[in-house]
């Protein structure tokens, strides 16, 4: 590797608006982030996953009968 091109590698903290800190090794310093995986709606369960049909089930929905 070359020396003196590459940045400087430390650890830092990562602190999200819920309140959250994470401390990782990082080339930036003191980071602020709007969404960790402790407040993300995907990673806590809260996220409503709607139930669509499959094509074939919308289909004979809206135009009905069997196909």
């Amino acid at each position: 590797m070359k020396e003196k091109i590459h940045p400087k590698y430390e650890q830092t903290k990562i602190t999200c608006a819920c309140g959250a800190v994470f401390e990782v090794g990082c080339t930036a310093s003191n980071l602020r982030v709007e969404v960790c995986s402790q407040c993300h709606p995907a990673y806590t369960g809260q996220r409503q996953v709607a139930a669509r049909g499959g094509r074939i089930e919308r289909f004979r929905k809206k135009y009905g009968g069997d196909y």
